[in-house]
């Protein structure tokens, strides 16, 4: 990291020289959108320094637990099944709540058949959140469990957990989440590899900083704490609301990088996409509305952390500047920067070797080294092809457009590949017909001398729009594949009686 440190300054001072100027204005633009870049990659550096694990702590069943799970219209019952068995199974005592949404009565009568308590909760606002809200009213368990209905817990689930809340400043009990399904498909192979390093490296090092993040799935609240920010937030991204309140009001949370249970992850490219833009959409909201209210109440790691987390999605802006500006000098000549692209290789390299570098050494702290070690090339590859969904969460943000909360898809949806493809295809038209320009132009009407002197920026340039055209053609592979008929269900072929025990 040291060594990254006077990489990058060097490379600063190489970048910002007058002659390196090319239009004004966009330099301006290119230097945000390549500095952001950079800046996220000395930012998880920054976070990798906080890493710490926590040792097991045997719970002293002091506390009662509930466990939430909730249905809406459209879920499938036999994905419930299996989820509420597990429940029962789960060795710790405590009572499952079906927070029920869909008016239809056989999925009372499986939470009767498992064991569970069956508490129908119709149109309540709020989505999710606002069912476990409601939900909260009507019992009195100590700690909760909130579980999303497609994970499939261990027995040994509470064991590896309760034991944190005997302290009494802790509020909530993060757990890794992983995943029974990501082998069905390219998009939920790379889906998989995406959360590879959050909930290995990346959320230790929130820990070790006091910011680990709530997530959706998994996470145990101690009820007080829930109570002291009056309930459970809600929005497009209510787990990272709720973290955020939490630690604005002096809850410690604690993050236990353990698998004990497995869910879904999203099998086809439109489930993946419409995640993604929910989750864009709504970290912004946390951003820009949640975190300046609380900005004095936390700590300026937490502050650090937490704005790290909502800017990330901005790499849909700064991804589609690099892509643009690229253009604009091939059909224009507008040049933004003014620089040899060897020179630009040759003093960016260190920066980006040093970070492929503490890459590697940082899947020391994967969850499940064994699996999950790699270069992730599937996951990378999907983030840079979805910077269309990362910069329509922006932008809807930025117009403050709300969009609806939509449950991930617990199964493969057959989509439409033109629907799915149509920005990978532009963007691949627009590279084909700019390549057959440039080629075109200096066959024909440019000079000798001109072709020599404008060799490298030109094929400079082609080069840095391949790269984004490369993403494309794996993100139409992605779509193609879903809009294959998908023959059975995931949690179809699972067989609950032999899971577990946990990945320590």
């Amino acid at each position: 990291m040291a060594a990254g440190v006077v990489a990058t300054l060097r490379l600063a001072d190489w970048w910002f020289r007058a002659g390196h100027i090319g239009n004004p204005a966009l330099y301006v633009a290119l230097s945000i959108a390549f500095w952001y870049g950079v800046t996220r990659i000395i930012l998880g550096w920054v976070n990798y320094l906080g890493i710490a694990k926590v040792g097991h702590r045997t719970p002293t069943g002091a506390q009662s637990v509930a466990i939430f799970t909730t249905s809406a219209a459209g879920e499938p019952l036999s994905m419930f099944d299996k989820t509420l068995d597990a429940c029962n199974r789960i060795r710790h005592p405590h009572t499952t709540y079906l927070l029920d949404d869909t008016r239809d009565p056989q999925f009372r009568e499986l939470a009767a058949r498992h064991g569970a308590v069956w508490l129908e909760l119709l149109d309540v606002p709020g989505a999710k959140a606002g069912k476990i809200n409601a939900a909260l009213s009507l019992t009195s368990e100590d700690v909760i469990l909130v579980l999303d209905p497609d994970h499939v817990p261990f027995p040994e689930f509470l064991d590896r957990v309760l034991g944190h809340f005997d302290e009494a400043a802790v509020g909530f009990v993060q757990v890794a989440q992983a995943y029974y399904n990501q082998s069905r498909s390219f998009t939920a192979a790379a889906a998989a590899e995406q959360t590879y390093g959050f909930y290995g490296p990346v959320q230790m090092g929130l820990h070790g900083h006091r910011a680990s993040v709530a997530i959706g799935a998994n996470c145990t609240f101690r009820r007080v704490a829930l109570d002291s920010i009056g309930g459970h937030g809600t929005g497009l991204a209510e787990d990272l609301v709720t973290a955020v309140r939490l630690h604005a009001a002096g809850w410690r949370s604690i993050y236990v990088p353990e698998v004990v249970s497995r869910g879904l992850v999203p099998e086809d490219l439109g489930s993946y996409y419409r995640q993604q833009l929910k989750w864009s959409r709504g970290v912004f909201e946390v951003a820009f509305a949640e975190l300046p209210r609380l900005f004095g109440s936390l700590s300026w790691r937490q502050r650090l952390s937490y704005m790290t987390i909502g800017t990330y999605y901005l790499s849909g802006i700064t991804t589609a500047l690099m892509i643009i500006l690229p253009y604009l000098y091939l059909w224009t000549g507008i040049q933004a920067a003014s620089m040899r692209f060897v020179d630009l290789i040759l003093v960016g390299g260190p920066v980006a070797v040093t970070g492929i570098v503490v890459y590697f050494l940082a899947q020391g702290w994967l969850v499940d080294r064994d699996a999950e070690r790699g270069l992730h090339w599937r996951g990378l590859v999907l983030k840079l092809a979805c910077w269309p969904v990362y910069l329509a969460g922006t932008l809807l943000a930025i117009a403050r457009v709300d969009i609806p909360y939509i449950p991930t898809s617990k199964q493969a949806v057959r989509g439409q590949f033109f629907r799915l493809a149509w920005p990978q295809i532009l963007l691949i038209a627009a590279y084909l017909l700019t390549l057959a320009n440039v080629v075109r132009m200096r066959l024909l009407s440019t000079s000798e001398g001109s072709l020599e002197l404008t060799s490298e920026a030109v094929w400079g340039m082609m080069a840095f729009a391949t790269v984004p055209v490369a993403m494309s053609f794996v993100a139409l592979f992605a779509a193609w594949q879903s809009t294959r008929p998908v023959a059975d269900n995931a949690w179809e072929p699972i067989d609950i009686s032999g899971i577990g025990e946990s990945t320590a």
